[in-house]
């Protein structure tokens, strides 16, 4: 499942693509065509990302603002992604490559073409968005719907703060939300009640950085060292948001193995089993509350 600054690289990838723009609309899989008929030439407005939902106004151009007056309400899940592909003007900043290109759990180059003709959608595609220089392709999402504001205020209520978002009061009713929870501490990082956006990546790095065992209680973690950890994810989230990539392991470690990606960008993240940046000790690999985490016991008590 993509981390929370994939989905906020794509809703800014979305908004230098699309913002301004009336996109033909269309359900090629037939699962959603009767929400890509109301989406179907209407304005775009800027898109915004909460945690792991996207969400882009669609409507009227004079109408566009809190109430929509409609919006597409995308959440990759597991297996989502959106596929990219347009001619050489059909690029975003905030995008790896360009112009075909796959936004999901990463993020990988392609060809440019010099005149675009769109591509066939591939069998899965469940909406894309055409305009003359471009298409947007999105495929395997575990949400895809056109809401009212209200219905999107609905998902935010329920979400806890975003890291990238990093709003006045967040940090604080971070802290508090874990403190009254009795629930381990790595397992209420995934929690989107808690914090929305990080996954288990962000989980794993963070908790090794800020030194934090995510087994203990989070009643039992300290104001001060959670408040450590919401500023070690807003700087970790950040930098990923900036770059397009996750690379968590702090200079002042070298790489156990250069060769080896995970060695070269991680301190614990699938790393069981090998020496701990820090310390030495193996790396641990647990699984708890249906996922697998990697920590140092020796480094995060």
């Amino acid at each position: 499942m993509p981390e929370g600054h994939s989905i906020h690289r794509l809703a800014l990838a979305l908004g230098e693509l699309f913002g301004g723009s009336h996109p033909d609309a269309s359900s090629p899989q037939g699962r959603f065509s009767q929400g890509a008929a109301l989406l179907n030439g209407e304005y775009v407005g800027q898109p915004s990302a909460w945690g792991k939902h996207l969400f882009v106004p669609f409507g009227d151009e004079a109408e566009i603002g809190e109430d929509g007056p409609r919006w597409l309400h995308v959440h990759l899940g597991l297996y989502g992604s959106w596929r990219f592909a347009g001619d050489d003007s059909f690029v975003a900043r905030h995008s790896i490559g360009a112009p075909r290109r796959r936004i999901g759990e990463s993020e990988t180059p392609g060809a440019t073409s010099e005149h675009f003709e769109p591509p066939a959608p591939g069998p899965n595609v469940r909406l894309r968005l055409a305009i003359d220089s471009g298409v947007a392709d999105l495929s395997g999402p575990s949400r895809c719907e056109v809401l009212t504001g209200a219905e999107c205020r609905g998902i935010l209520a329920r979400l806890g703060p975003d890291p990238l978002r990093n709003e006045p009061g967040d940090r604080q009713r971070f802290i508090d939300l874990v403190r009254r929870r009795a629930t381990p501490v790595g397992v209420l990082v995934l929690d989107q009640a808690v914090a929305a956006g990080p996954g288990n990546i962000y989980r794993a790095e963070c908790l090794f950085r800020t030194g934090i065992n995510p087994m203990r209680q989070g009643r039992r973690v300290s104001a001060l060292r959670l408040g450590a950890l919401w500023d070690d994810l807003v700087a970790a989230m950040n930098e990923g948001l900036d770059t397009g990539t996750i690379d968590t392991l702090e200079a002042r470690y070298l790489p156990t193995d250069p060769a080896d990606e995970n060695d070269r960008r991680f301190a614990v993240y699938h790393r069981a089993g090998r020496p701990c940046p820090r310390c030495g000790r193996a790396v641990a690999r647990t699984e708890i509350a249906g996922r697998t985490l990697f920590w140092c016991p020796a480094c995060q008590r």
